[in-house]
């Protein structure tokens, strides 16, 4: 009976949550429609400039009254844009509703919307997540270590993530833990918040991320050690092991987070597995103290600086124009 009542509730969940996708499309089918109309009325209009201009400030005095807000002047300039940027129907997306799709069209760069787009779909993104991303400046923190070519290329499955600049984001936005901007806090306080946050941290983490272990006890002889925390990257193949600190990165911090990462290279890996990658989150970095402590050729340790607040379009424009020019300057 147990077996049963599971069952057909799995049924029951099932059909809520395809039915509320089904409206959900319905929706975005009908503004696109409406938004073809009101496209082909102002091209068949005869002073195409002046028609246009008042057509949808008069068609928002007819209908708003009787269907509501969701048809007033801002919803219909939106169907309008819809339809011009998705002229085709099949180019729609099932899995994304009208909000998404609002956020989208507010994106001017092509290349861009089509990361969110992608990204959405792929990760099966609700509205809030998808919101989430575009105010944290997801794409622009990517550019500060990826080009654009290849941040495409993995949204497009053309290329699966290989390094650790393309896997690890710098820096990580953790404003969902909602701790306060202090002087200073325990490390432990900040695990704690990651771990009854996990879904939003890995959200943030990004793309094939699952949680390992908190805490994970290793023993090197008499010698006992604890790594704050594991998880695994199943698109990668590898372990990412996350080491926290709540201040500024040292050469003693790199030395035990590469121990760390030789000990699962050498005990936990697989032999088809590939190697492990390790993270010092931590709220300042020297990257010169970064780059002379690890070896020349490092491709496992990464230092990510995080933040508690949604950084400003201002600040990550200016990095990521920074970076273009150590790019250039570097070649």
């Amino acid at each position: 009976m147990k077996e049963l009542v599971k069952e057909i509730r799995d049924i029951i969940d099932s059909s809520r949550v395809n039915a509320v996708r089904s409206v959900d499309f319905c929706r975005v089918q009908m503004y696109w429609q409406i938004g073809r109309r009101i496209v082909e009325e102002e091209q068949g209009g005869k002073a195409r400039a002046e028609y246009g201009k008042g057509l949808i400030k008069n068609l928002a005095k007819e209908l708003e009254p009787v269907y509501g807000s969701g048809f007033g002047k801002r919803q219909l300039d939106y169907s309008k844009k819809f339809y011009l940027e998705f002229p085709i129907v099949h180019t729609l997306y099932a899995q994304l509703n009208w909000s998404q799709y609002k956020w989208l069209l507010d994106i001017p760069d092509k290349d861009k919307r089509e990361y969110y787009m992608l990204e959405a779909v792929n990760n099966c993104w609700t509205a809030r997540q998808m919101k989430r991303q575009i105010d944290s400046m997801l794409y622009e923190r990517l550019l500060l270590s990826n080009d654009k070519e290849a941040v495409l290329a993995m949204a497009r499955k053309e290329k699966l993530p290989e390094t650790p600049q393309e896997i690890v984001k710098d820096p990580m936005v953790l404003e969902f833990l909602g701790l306060e901007k202090k002087a200073r806090y325990y490390e432990s306080d900040l695990e704690t918040e990651l771990i009854n946050h996990l879904q939003e941290f890995i959200l943030e983490l990004g793309n094939g991320f699952t949680f390992v272990a908190r805490q994970k006890r290793i023993q090197i002889e008499d010698d006992e050690f604890f790594v704050d925390l594991v998880f695994y990257n199943r698109l990668a193949r590898r372990f990412v092991i996350f080491e926290l600190k709540t201040g500024e990165v040292t050469h003693q911090d790199l030395g035990q987070l590469q121990m760390y990462v030789n000990y699962y290279d050498r005990l936990e890996k697989l032999p088809d597995e590939n190697p492990t990658i390790g993270i010092l989150l931590c709220t300042a970095k020297n990257d010169t103290l970064v780059k002379m402590t690890l070896p020349a050729d490092n491709n496992t340790i990464v230092a990510s600086k995080y933040q508690l607040y949604l950084p400003s379009e201002q600040q990550l424009i200016a990095e990521v124009e920074k970076v273009k020019k150590e790019w250039e300057e570097s070649r």
